[in-house]
C-alpha cells in the first residue's frame, strides 16, 4: 500500500480473510486523522502496524508513554515502527517519563522483554523524535484541526491528562478518544482491582475520564475475549503478510508469558482490539455512564462506572460529570477475522 497524504481522501478497497470480505467503503469515505499514544509493547506494535495499513485512518503522529517499557524506549520503538511501516515522515513526540504524582513508573518488561519487542534485538532507528513534548503535540494538533483528530490511547493516560491541563479546550476539540484501559466488573491484570494502563497513572485516568471529552473505553474484560492461539500464530507466520514474520518473532516472548501467567497458549489482543474499536465500532456494544478511578489504597486503578440504574438521593463523586462510552460486548469472531485480515496484508 502506498503512503497516504495528510487530509487526502482514503482509497476505497477490500480485504479478505477466510472468505469474509471487508469493504472499507461501507464504513468511511474519508481518512480519519489519528494520533496514537503508545508504549510499544508487542501488542502495541501489532495495532500500530495494522493502523499504518488501514485505509480508514491517517496517522498524523505517535506520542509515547511509559508502561510496557520506559518512555525513552517507547520513543525508540515508535520510531522503529514508523521505519518498518515505511512512514518515517510521521512525527514521534516523547511523553512523560512518569505518572502525574511523580515517582518511578511501573514497567512491564517481564511481559514484553527488556526492549519491549520480545528481545529480538532490532537495530536502532535512524529517525529522531521531534522537539515538542507529547502533551504539547497533542494540544497543537487538535487546535490545528478542531473536531477532526481522534486519539487512540494504548498506555497510561499521563500525556492526555497533561494536554487537558495545558489547554482547557482540548477535551472539546478532540474528535474522540478511544482508550485501552480498565477492567469493568471484571478482575484486573495487575491485581484483582486494576488493569495495567489505569494502574500506571490512576490520577491521569480520572482526569481524562471526567474531562467531558468524547471517550470510548475498551477494557480488558473485552480484550481478553479475543486472542490468537498457537495455531493462529503459526498461520500468521506462514502467511504472506508484510510484517507477520517480524511480529511472530516478537510474539514468542509474549506468548510464553501468557502461558506462565494465564495458562493461555496464545496471546490476548488488547491493543489490536482497541484499534478495531476505532475503525469498526459496530463490532462492539456500549453502555454509557460516568466513570471514576480510585487513586489510592489497595484498589488504586479501579474503574467504576455509574450505569444510571438508580436515582441517587444526594450528590456523590460521580455526580455532575459527563458520561463516557464503555465497551460492553464484542463480536469476537468478526474482530478476530478483521485483525487477521489486516495483519496478513502483503
Amino acid at each position: 500500500m502506498g503512503t497516504i497524504e495528510e487530509s487526502a481522501d482514503c482509497l476505497l478497497g477490500e480485504s479478505i480473510s477466510n472468505g469474509v470480505v471487508y469493504d472499507s467503503s461501507s464504513y468511511s469515505a474519508k481518512c480519519e486523522k489519528l494520533i496514537i499514544d503508545t508504549d510499544p509493547g508487542i501488542d502495541d506494535c501489532m495495532a500500530i502496524l495494522m493502523a499504518f495499513q488501514t485505509q480508514e485512518v491517517d496517522i498524523i503522529g505517535l506520542t509515547t508513554i511509559f508502561g510496557n517499557v520506559q518512555t525513552e524506549n517507547a520513543t525508540r520503538n515508535a520510531l522503529l515502527l514508523c521505519e518498518i511501516a515505511e512512514r518515517p515522515d510521521v512525527p514521534v513526540a516523547e511523553g512523560s517519563p512518569g505518572p502525574l504524582k511523580g515517582g518511578m513508573p511501573r514497567v512491564a518488561d517481564f511481559v514484553h522483554g527488556t526492549d519491549g519487542l520480545g528481545n529480538i534485538n532490532l537495530l536502532p532507528p535512524k529517525a529522531r523524535k521531534i522537539e515538542k513534548s507529547a502533551a504539547q503535540f497533542l494540544v497543537d494538533k487538535v487546535s490545528e484541526h478542531p473536531g477532526e483528530v481522534s486519539i487512540l490511547a494504548l498506555g497510561p493516560l499521563t500525556n492526555l491528562a497533561l494536554a487537558i491541563k495545558k489547554d482547557s479546550s482540548f477535551a472539546s476539540k478532540a474528535k474522540r478518544i478511544v482508550v485501552l484501559g480498565g477492567a469493568f466488573f471484571a478482575l484486573g491484570n495487575v491485581n484483582p482491582a486494576a488493569e495495567a494502563n489505569i494502574f500506571g497513572d490512576p490520577e491521569a485516568a480520572d482526569v481524562v475520564f471526567t474531562s467531558g471529552a468524547n471517550i470510548t473505553v475498551v477494557g480488558i474484560n473485552i480484550t481478553t475475549q479475543v486472542k490468537l492461539t498457537d495455531s493462529d500464530l503459526h498461520g500468521l507466520r506462514e502467511s504472506k503478510g508484510r510484517h507477520t514474520r517480524l511480529l511472530t518473532d516478537m510474539c514468542k516472548f509474549y506468548r510464553d508469558w501468557h502461558v506462565k501467567s494465564d495458562g493461555v497458549y496464545g496471546i490476548f489482543l488488547h491493543d489490536p482490539v482497541s484499534f478495531v474499536a476505532v475503525v469498526r465500532p459496530d463490532l462492539f456494544t456500549y453502555k454509557k455512564g460516568v466513570v471514576r478511578v480510585e487513586t489510592q489504597g489497595i484498589c488504586a486503578g479501579y474503574t467504576l462506572m455509574d450505569q444510571g440504574l438508580k436515582k441517587w438521593n444526594s450528590e456523590n463523586p460521580w455526580t455532575g460529570y459527563s458520561p463516557i462510552s464503555v465497551a460492553w460486548t464484542v463480536n469476537v469472531e468478526e474482530v478476530l477475522m478483521y485483525v487477521k485480515s489486516q495483519l496478513t496484508q502483503s
